[in-house]
């Protein structure tokens, strides 16, 4: 029997977010309701718009700061200590959550951080933590329909940079990052500041499922995406207004200027693994959906990539992309068919096909969708 069935109604956190809003539409079309929540009511207002067609299934709601629990997880000092310890701190407050998870049947927790620009290691781990284990305290104390949550993680608690190729499972867990936040505090490079945030964060969620074990009626799975690119439906200005992953793509990928600015070796040599964004929202809704999910963490990847191979994608469309910039050319064919090109890092996603199904686009459809995109706002 499934975990989750329509026309449940789910809990869709920071719903206004590039892969949320695709959740959104993931759950939508797929009969469920959808209560959704973002930090402002001028937030509010493209998802509404963007989903007017359906009505009274979606519902959006003002939760202005995620972080707002009544304990630290995770506690942090000046001098750059990590741990994992509990700490109750004062008199219980209200969380985050607790309204929102109010009459749900499941919860899909999206509503974390995802940039490069934090100077402090605590200004992406803090929201981080905070975040995903405030919502399962809610769900503790307030959602008593609640049969599911599942959690976008990240395969950054995962990957570790290694000098050979290696292939991750979910059974890695990436300390590195951990120790050299540890080690380097605020000189500790921004990858390597995010990843400890992602790992931290889903340490913590994992810790707080056992600890509450007896006294919880739902059960977690986790999601571990890479690089997400594909088209977008969240609210955007222009291509600077792009999240990090998307951005990236745009730069790379659709404008020559910066391609060439970074080079065609990079081009060719640099990348890493990715996955269509619609592919992380399918992934979402199956997760909810599948019995089996549920106590699982589950790996959601595409392959691995080198730029090239999506420039040669952009350049092989059929009629030719209009975009107000010249596309990057590089050097066709340097990519992953090179001979010589080295992938370091891949991911082991069988166990997605096995418990959930999933099957996944391919770069060229990827990147022909995204580029149609980019046509459609005059990008």
């Amino acid at each position: 029997m499934p975990a989750i069935q329509s026309p449940g109604k789910i809990l869709v956190t920071g719903a206004n977010g590039y892969i949320a809003m695709w959740v959104v539409h993931e759950l939508l079309t797929h009969r469920y309701t959808v209560r959704g929540t973002v930090r402002s009511a001028k937030k509010a207002e493209h998802i509404q718009k963007q989903f007017a067609e359906f009505g009274d299934k979606l519902e959006v709601v003002v939760v202005e700061d995620i972080t707002k629990v009544c304990f630290l997880l995770a506690t942090i000092r000046s001098k750059g200590s990590f741990g994992l310890t509990l700490n109750v701190i004062g008199t219980p407050q209200e969380g985050a959550f607790d309204e929102s998870v109010k009459g749900v049947d499941a919860i899909a927790h999206t509503a974390s951080p995802f940039h490069f620009n934090a100077h402090r290691p605590e200004e992406l781990i803090e929201p981080a933590v905070k975040g995903t284990v405030g919502v399962l305290l809610s769900a503790l104390k307030h959602g008593t329909s609640v049969k599911r949550v599942v959690v976008t993680s990240s395969v950054a608690a995962i990957v570790r940079d290694e000098p050979t190729p290696i292939t991750f499972t979910e059974n890695d867990w990436n300390q590195q990052s951990l120790a050299l936040v540890n080690e380097l505090g605020e000189k500790a490079s921004s990858l390597t500041k995010y990843r400890a945030s992602k790992t931290l964060a889903e340490k913590a969620a994992w810790k707080f499922v056992e600890d509450h074990k007896s006294d919880i009626s739902w059960d977690v799975s986790f999601l571990n995406p890479p690089f997400v690119f594909g088209p977008a439906i969240h609210e955007l200005t222009d291509p600077a207004s792009l999240n990090t992953s998307a951005k990236a793509f745009y730069d790379y990928v659709a404008d020559a200027s910066k391609a060439e600015a970074a080079g065609n070796d990079f081009l060719a040599k640099s990348g890493g693994c990715w996955v269509d964004v619609r592919d992380v929202a399918e992934a979402h809704r199956l997760a909810l959906e599948k019995q089996e999910a549920g106590g699982e963490r589950i790996i959601i990847c595409s392959g691995s990539f080198k730029w090239q191979d999506f420039i040669d994608a952009a350049n092989a469309l059929d009629p030719p992309p209009k975009l107000s910039k010249p596309i990057p050319k590089g050097q066709p064919g340097s990519g992953t068919g090179h001979p010589q090109t080295v992938h370091l890092v891949s991911y082991d996603a069988s166990k997605s096909g096995r418990l959930l199904g999933l099957k996944y686009r391919t770069i060229v459809t990827t990147t022909k969708d995204t580029f149609a995109d980019y046509e459609a706002r005059g990008w």
